[in-house]
């Protein structure tokens, strides 16, 4: 577990500076995970931080449509990409994402790499 921003920004809304001051550390945590294979990003932020950092690593990443459940082939050596919304309060709360739906993605994870 990892994450796009590395301070609690004010109204918990990332500025784009702040998001590309903490990207150097992001690509530096996805060199010491040589055996993932699956990437799940929790929200738009963390998929737009994500792409951004795969691309500054030098790996070549489209543009990824944001919705929830969605699953995507990614052209580096992470093999996977899985969305969320991210399990925040107003998103909980308002019933935007509920446990059964990211208990679904989780599951769609675990099937997809279980060990045969």
């Amino acid at each position: 577990m990892t994450a796009v921003v590395r301070c609690a920004p004010p109204d918990n809304k990332p500025a784009p500076r702040e998001l590309a001051k903490c990207r150097r550390w992001l690509i530096a945590e996805c060199r010491f995970l040589p055996r993932v294979s699956a990437v799940l990003v929790l929200g738009k932020v963390a998929l737009d931080g994500f792409v951004a950092a795969m691309r500054e690593a030098g790996h070549p990443c489209p543009r990824f449509r944001f919705r929830h459940g969605a699953e995507y082939q990614l052209p580096c050596r992470f093999r996977r990409l899985f969305i969320s919304y991210h399990p925040s309060r107003q998103n909980t709360q308002t019933g935007r994402l509920t446990s059964a739906m990211l208990d679904s993605v989780l599951r769609r994870i675990r099937r997809r790499f279980k060990k045969r």
